[in-house]
């Protein structure tokens, strides 16, 4: 393990849209700066995501400085989006969880986000991480919180797991789909050098001078059947993680992390299990 290290970051700005791959990362205890503060909501108040939208996969956000985000997408003409300012609160349903938001000053960004799903849908940005959302209980610390991410701050993939599922995939009914990029699970951060499912056994680690705690292994849905580029499902990964990679209900990829100290990490810093 001692060859491990950090392989790629990549930072989603709006929840379910492409993500970013930064060289390097600010890490804030409720995740990697500017990741999934931004979020579309329908008219009941339900945060959108793949699952239902998977054509969110073709939309992108470049990041601003303080925050704001240029949206872009097929067919639409780029839109800049400040922060808006903590007022007026809305009160958004993301998997049950009950979270604060405060929609986009500008009335164009709603329009723009309504033209592209096809339904009345409004833009909202999460302003105070701090406060608005805490981790899922059943595994957390106390005053751990998360933004819009489907649950914890982070989410870490390995890349010899990826190898190694795209290896099972090949033998199977589905190989046709194979090999499957790692975009498909939507990671934060991707580390190398390690062995295929080595972490499955770690609970803390640290990543240049970042420490983490490894909450839970991440149960996978619909989303990582969705081609990235092209917005449509296909029956990989979930056939084979079916196969070979269930543990209690759940198909698991990958684990969710919260960091435990503040700091930045860089593409090639080294990887150490410290438990």
């Amino acid at each position: 393990m001692g060859n491990a290290q950090l392989l790629s970051i990549h930072v989603h700005p709006v929840k379910a849209f492409r993500g970013l791959a930064p060289r390097e990362a600010e890490v804030e205890p409720w995740g990697l700066a500017g990741d999934r503060r931004w979020a579309l909501v329908d008219d009941g108040g339900k945060v959108a995501t793949q699952r239902q939208q998977p054509r969110l996969a073709l939309a992108a956000a470049e990041l601003l400085p303080g925050g704001g985000v240029v949206l872009s997408a097929p067919g639409m003409d780029p839109l800049t989006v400040p922060v808006p300012e903590p007022a007026g609160t809305i009160t958004l349903d993301i998997f049950g969880d009950k979270v604060e938001g405060v929609p986009a000053a500008d009335a164009a960004a709603h329009a723009w986000c309504s033209e592209y799903l096809g339904a009345r849908t409004r833009l909202v940005h999460m302003d105070d991480p701090a406060t608005r959302r805490p981790v899922e209980p059943e595994y957390a610390l106390p005053g751990e919180t998360v933004t819009f991410a489907d649950g914890y701050p982070l989410l870490l993939a390995s890349a010899a797991s990826l190898d190694a599922l795209n290896s099972l995939i090949a033998e199977g009914p589905h190989a046709a789909e194979g090999p499957l990029p790692m975009n498909r699970f939507r990671p934060n951060v991707v580390v190398g050098g390690t062995d295929p499912w080595a972490e499955d056994d770690w609970s803390l680690l640290a990543i240049g001078d970042v420490t983490f705690r490894v909450a839970k292994m991440c149960g996978r849905c619909v989303v990582t059947t969705t081609d990235q580029a092209a917005a449509v499902r296909g029956k990989e990964p979930l056939h084979t993680l079916g196969r070979h990679r269930r543990l209690g209900g759940k198909l698991v990829f990958g684990q969710n992390l919260v960091p435990r100290s503040r700091g930045t990490i860089r593409v090639g810093d080294p990887v150490r299990i410290l438990e």
